[in-house]
Order: structure tokens, then C-alpha cells, then sequence
């Protein structure tokens, strides 16, 4: 089965019309897409571009041979129009199937908005689905495990989809569920659709997009479903650094948006009276989706180790390797410290630096054993002004140690600067 990508744009393209912003401003070449409209084997056509016929000429299809036309969601205004000799477009009823006369089956899917995702089989049993923009397959809990009694049989399936298209960037949590149901596996094709401009085109999309095992294509790219496609290979271990306000907690939880089950490692515990700590600790959590699971805690070796058969006591859940996010390092250093007396140069010197120095080793040695994806969070200190004082000069020197340490044992180190993440490793 072949699709053709005659649009990979939000439904007003990219650029937007007369939208000033920096990532229309250079959404130019292959970077430039009008709206996401998908052509089947040259027979079925799902969604409408502004002038259809044109965008499948220049892709090197005819419309000519087109004998259904299905819309996925509301279309307004020029989009709307439709080509002379092509059928009226419609939308097929949830749960409904329609079996047309090339051999290809399509089956309604509900999605958690207002319109219909398309689950479509070819002649050779391959099946891509495709959902509208900003939806989620109905049905299917809330990315953590399929719905009592729906899942992903639910929807119809005999094992994962070949290919899906979906708007990654704007419900990464549509891929999490799918990924949770076993609609989507390792071997999965996850193509991003609907692409807005709320993420810069180029270098930066494709980058998010890759740190969630997915891909952008241009707009015309034809593509085989079930044909194999190597997909992004996720580092199984990320050290995320950056300054104050940078945008790295963003960073990392962005990076485990699209999987299911995290487990969100929050090592700066409470602060009784600390009002202002409180306010920081609560527009984090804010932020995470509902689906994580929260652990506050500083012990984080157990938690690296919990793979395989067991449970995990993040979750208290048999443990499977689940994602976990660390946030962050440093606070998790600022407890070692506490427990060996570190900020006390009597004690320091009496067994605190080597008390330290073991439970780094042991968190570093544990870091490097795990079987679970792990992102994690630190401060980058470097940089920054010498500290007045002989603790804080202290702490910097261990939290640059440590930085060094666990980033060694990781595929992947970024930093963050204003908000833009910058490859140091992988």
C-alpha cells in the first residue's frame, strides 16, 4: 500500500497566512507544507488541501483514479473545494467499516475530539491509521494502560500498525496511549502530520520529533506502509543539564511525553513554610500529564535497578522497564550532602568526602546497569560566579563531578540554553 502525503501541514498550513512569527518566517522549501491531506494507492483520498489536484501533480499523482473521498474533521472555507470528476467527501460513522471495490478496507475511528480517525487495511493484510489534528484514539485510558474492556482490540487490531500519522508535536500523549495499547511497537512507522508552528521547522522539529521515535516528510513524499523504516534509536540513558530557568525540566519532560508509564523522580522533596518552593514544585506538577506517576524520594538506585521480573517500587506495579525522569541532580546531591555532613569542613575531612564520594560511585554504578530508559535532570554550575563561601564552592565542585560522572554513562547529553537544547553527546 502506498501513501502519498500531498500535505503534512496544520489544517491553515505552514507558513500560516500572514503570520509574523519566526517559525512561519522560515518554514520556506521542504519545510513549507500545506495541510495534511494523505492519498491512498492513488484510489482514496483522506482530507482536502487548497488545491488538491495541483498538490497531487506535483507530487507525480493523478486524482483521476480516486473513488472515495473521506474527511477526518471539520474543513471551512476554500479548503472545501473539491476538484470536478472527484466523489462528494463524507465521513464514515464510528465503528463502521467500508470495504471499497480496490481492496481496501476502512474502518472510523473514535477520537477524543470532534472528528474521525481512519484505520485503513490494503490487499497484503498492512494497515496504517490516521488521526485528525490535536486527537488521541478514544477509548483507550489515559497513555498509562488501555481502557477496561477497550485496548486496542477495542479499535479492531491483530498486532501494531505498520504506519501511523498522527500530530505528534501537539498530543504526544495520542502516541502514548497507542503505544500503551500495543498499537504502536518498536517496529512502527510514526509519521507526523498537522505539523503547526508551534515548533521551529527544520533542524529543531526533526530533533523533537527523533526524541520521540518519529519522523517528518515533506509535502508530496510518497511512502510504502509495511515497508521497513529505521526508526530514531532512543537512547536508553540522557542527562539533560542547563542554568536556572533555561528550559531543561521542559526539555526532559518533552523527550517522554509520547511514552507510556514514566515515572517522574522528584528528588526536591517539601520545604515546610517555603511558600515560594511550594509555588515552583506545583506548576511542575501541573505540567507532567496525568498519566505519570509521581515518586518523591533521593533513592533513586532502587529505582534504576527495578527491571524485569519484580516490582517496581516507583509504581508498586510488576516492573517493565518504565521511563524514568529525575528531576533533579542537584537537589538529590544537596540531600547526600546533608546525610554525610558535607557542609561542615571538620566533618568533610572526617569521612563526609568519602561517605559522598561511595553513594555517587553507587548512584553512577547504578546509572550504568539499568535496563530502563532514564532522563534526568542537573544543573550546569560551571559557568557561573565562584561562590563566597567555602560550602558553596563545595557543592559546585561535587555537582560538576557528578554532572561528569553520570553524563559518561549516558548516549545522550544536552544542554540547555534559553530554551534551545544543544547536543554535547549523541
Amino acid at each position: 500500500m502506498d501513501v502519498t502525503l500531498l500535505g503534512t501541514g496544520a489544517p491553515q498550513g505552514l507558513p500560516r497566512p500572514d503570520c509574523p512569527c519566526a517559525a512561519c518566517a522560515t518554514a520556506v522549501g521542504d519545510e513549507a507544507r500545506a495541510a495534511t491531506a494523505l492519498l491512498v494507492d492513488g484510489a482514496l483520498l483522506i482530507d482536502l488541501t487548497p488545491g488538491p489536484a495541483f498538490a497531487a501533480a506535483r507530487a507525480g499523482q493523478s486524482l483521476a483514479g480516486v473513488r472515495q473521498v473521506l474527511l477526518s474533521h471539520p474543513h471551512d472555507g476554500p479548503v472545501m473545494e473539491v476538484p470536478a470528476g472527484l466523489p462528494t467527501p463524507g465521513r464514515v460513522a464510528d465503528g463502521r467499516e467500508l470495504a471499497l471495490l480496490d481492496g481496501h478496507r476502512v474502518r472510523a475511528i473514535a477520537v477524543d475530539i470532534p472528528g474521525t480517525g481512519y484505520e485503513i487495511s490494503g490487499s497484503e493484510g498492512e494497515r496504517l491509521l490516521y488521526l485528525p489534528p490535536g486527537a488521541a484514539p478514544a477509548g483507550l485510558g489515559d497513555g498509562n494502560h488501555p481502557a477496561a474492556g477497550g485496548g486496542y482490540e477495542g479499535m479492531g487490531g491483530t498486532g501494531p500498525y505498520d504506519m501511523v500519522l498522527v500530530d505528534v508535536l501537539e498530543r504526544p500523549d495520542a502516541l502514548a496511549r497507542l503505544r500503551a495499547s500495543g498499537a504502536v511497537d518498536a517496529a512502527t512507522d510514526v509519521v507526523a502530520v498537522h505539523i503547526d508552528h508551534s515548533v521551529p521547522p527544520g533542524p529543531e522539529l526533526h530533533r523533537r520529533l527523533a526524541a520521540v521515535g518519529a519522523r517528518a516528510v515533506p509535502d508530496g513524499s510518497s511512502l510504502v506502509v509495511g515497508e521497513f523504516h529505521a526508526v530514531p534509536d532512543l537512547p536508553r540513558r540522557t542527562l539533560v543539564l542547563g542554568g536556572a530557568r533555561s528550559g531543561k525540566s521542559v526539555e526532559a519532560e518533552r523527550r517522554l511525553a509520547a511514552f507510556p508509564d514514566v515515572v517522574y523522580v522528584a528528588t526536591g522533596g517539601t520545604r515546610d513554610g517555603d511558600e515560594e518552593w511550594a509555588e515552583r514544585i506545583s506548576l511542575h506538577r501541573e505540567r507532567r500529564p496525568s498519566s505519570w506517576h509521581t515518586v518523591e524520594t533521593c533513592d533513586l538506585v532502587p529505582l534504576l535497578a527495578a527491571a524485569g521480573p519484580g516490582t517496581d517500587p516507583g509504581t508498586g506495579r510488576p516492573a517493565d522497564a518504565a521511563p524514568l525522569l529525575i528531576d533533579c541532580l542537584a537537589l538529590w546531591l544537596t540531600h547526600a550532602m546533608d546525610e554525610v555532613g558535607a557542609w561542615d569542613d571538620a566533618t568533610w575531612e572526617a569521612g563526609g568526602r568519602r561517605a559522598l564520594r561511595e553513594r555517587t560511585d553507587a548512584l553512577v554504578a547504578a546509572l550504568r546497569e539499568t535496563h530502563r530508559p532514564v532522563v534526568a535532570v542537573s544543573n550546569e554550575v560551571g559557568s557561573g560566579v565562584v561562590p563566597a563561601t567555602a560550602a558553596g564552592r563545595r557543592f559546585r565542585d561535587e555537582l560538576g563531578r557528578l554532572n561528569a560522572a553520570f553524563g559518561a554513562e549516558c548516549e545522550q547529553v544536552l544542554l540547555v540554553v534559553a530554551g534551545q537544547a544543544l547536543a554535547l553527546r549523541g
